[in-house]
């Protein structure tokens, strides 16, 4: 037998193959170069279903005894870093069982009995997708929580409030931060509420009829912790909308991202001057000594084009796809890891941005201009019972006489506002103060003290 034959019959399915495998198929074909990373699932999964076989009567107790412990030995090797792949392996799955055939004998070879690749895969997935997400919980959590101690914190700072990039109201920065951080709350919401779906077992479907020993798939799937089975077996082996899924909620959060880095990157130019990031999330420029780049937050904001880009990719893959699984899902991994990786250090570093971001308050407070009360004046007039639609026209004319004499809304005299309209009184000098503004916006919601009081407590409640 040439090396090329003897190396095809190695494989799992080389039993039905009398030709060669070519070398450059193999490349093409293997997953363990990426999905590797997925060993403690594929191990954690492994045990259980041995454990599951010995309650059938597949496997004797000391043969599972055996089993586990050859697979505890494998499980050392990939976290001592002496784990010694083999050309032929293919997958994880098929570098796991050749190694514990080589530790523990052809016992080994009972562990797949019933088992397809098509169930294993989906499993490790599931498993190993659940640790993920728990910890990007925790990441996303503790960046909600730095917001919104900061706007705990940094309550009595004004800022403008921009529509269409322009000035438009006097808002605290405190509000500015909250506003962002309610858009993570949201997707920490959704995160959980995915969860559910993503916490359903698929072993024991078989390759795609079921299996054919009758485990006690409920019991099986108690051992590896999930919370329930995917009760038909050829949607368990085809399934993967648990990963469109993360990846769509990967998408809209890096979305969420990118607009609060844009937010930022605009503040922190030097024509607005609001906020430095830090030394430690800055780069400076190969030519420009004087340059202080904010590439963390430039970088955030790129990751959501990537995301986005690889939740429609892996969709194009799956669309045309007939029943139960074919190859093409293989596609779904290197998508789904660069993801969650992206994902996991993009809130990290959106939280170290945050953590250590210097304001400038005083550059805030210079921004604000007399003609962003000019709402304020209207509502002035409301409550002396003139219709906001009649005070909406009498305050724009009043803006406009302002920027005819090149003055600010406040320098208008009295004697002026009342030729504009008479019902305008002494009082109405009291408009041109920015603290009492902000404060009259009191509704929840608004940013008024009171109103951004209670949004950092309901922040901080969801944590």
């Amino acid at each position: 037998m040439s090396n090329e034959e003897h190396f095809t019959k190695q494989k799992l399915w080389g039993g039905r193959f009398t030709g060669e495998t070519d070398p450059l198929m193999h490349a093409y074909n293997q997953s363990l170069s990426y999905d590797k990373r997925m060993y403690a699932a594929d191990v954690h999964g492994s045990k259980a279903y041995a454990r599951a076989l010995a309650r059938i009567g597949v496997l004797t107790n000391e043969e599972a005894d055996k089993i586990h412990s050859g697979l505890d030995a494998v499980k050392n090797e990939w976290e001592t870093n002496t784990f010694k792949v083999h050309p032929q392996d293919e997958d994880i799955h098929t570098a796991n069982e050749r190694r514990l055939t080589e530790i523990i004998g052809s016992v080994a070879g009972k562990l797949h009995t019933g088992r397809s690749r098509n169930d294993q895969v989906v499993t490790d997935v599931r498993l190993w997708l659940l640790e993920q997400t728990a910890l990007v919980e925790g990441y996303l959590k503790e960046l909600i929580g730095v917001i919104s101690n900061r706007a705990d914190k940094e309550i009595d700072v004004l800022m403008p409030g921009y529509t269409h990039l322009q000035p438009a109201q006097p808002i605290r920065w405190s509000h500015w931060l909250c506003s962002h951080a309610f858009s993570f709350a949201n997707d920490l919401e959704r995160l959980r509420d995915l969860i559910p779906r993503l916490n359903k077992s698929p072993l024991g479907c078989g390759a795609l009829a079921g299996h054919p020993f009758s485990i006690d798939r409920e019991t099986l799937a108690s051992y590896l912790g999930f919370k329930g089975v995917i009760e038909n077996s050829m949607n368990g082996v085809a399934d993967r909308d648990f990963i469109v899924e993360w990846l769509m909620w990967a998408t809209l959060t890096l979305t969420h991202m990118s607009r609060f880095a844009e937010d930022l990157i605009i503040y922190s130019t030097s024509e607005f001057g609001f906020v430095t990031a830090s030394d430690a999330y800055s780069t400076g420029s190969s030519i420009m000594p004087q340059k202080k780049n904010p590439d963390s937050l430039e970088l955030l904001r790129g990751k959501s084009g990537r995301i986005f880009g690889q939740m429609t990719g892996f969709l194009m893959s799956l669309k045309g796809l007939p029943s139960t699984y074919n190859k093409d899902l293989q596609e779904d991994k290197e998508p789904l890891f660069d993801c969650v990786d992206s994902m996991k250090a993009s809130l990290q570093i959106a939280t170290g941005v945050i953590s250590t971001l210097n304001i400038h308050p005083e550059n805030m407070k210079k921004s604000l201009g007399m003609d962003m009360l000019a709402t304020d004046l209207a509502d002035y007039l409301v409550r002396k019972g003139v219709p906001f639609r009649e005070t909406h026209h009498i305050s724009g004319r009043c803006v406009a006489f302002a920027e005819s004499k090149k003055i600010q809304l406040s320098e208008i005299t009295l004697e002026q506002l009342q030729e504009i309209d008479s019902r305008f009184t002494e009082d109405v000098m009291k408009v041109w103060d920015f603290e009492a503004s902000v404060d009259r916006r009191n509704a929840i919601g608004g940013t008024a003290r009171s109103a951004v009081e209670r949004q950092v407590k309901v922040l901080q409640n969801l944590l």
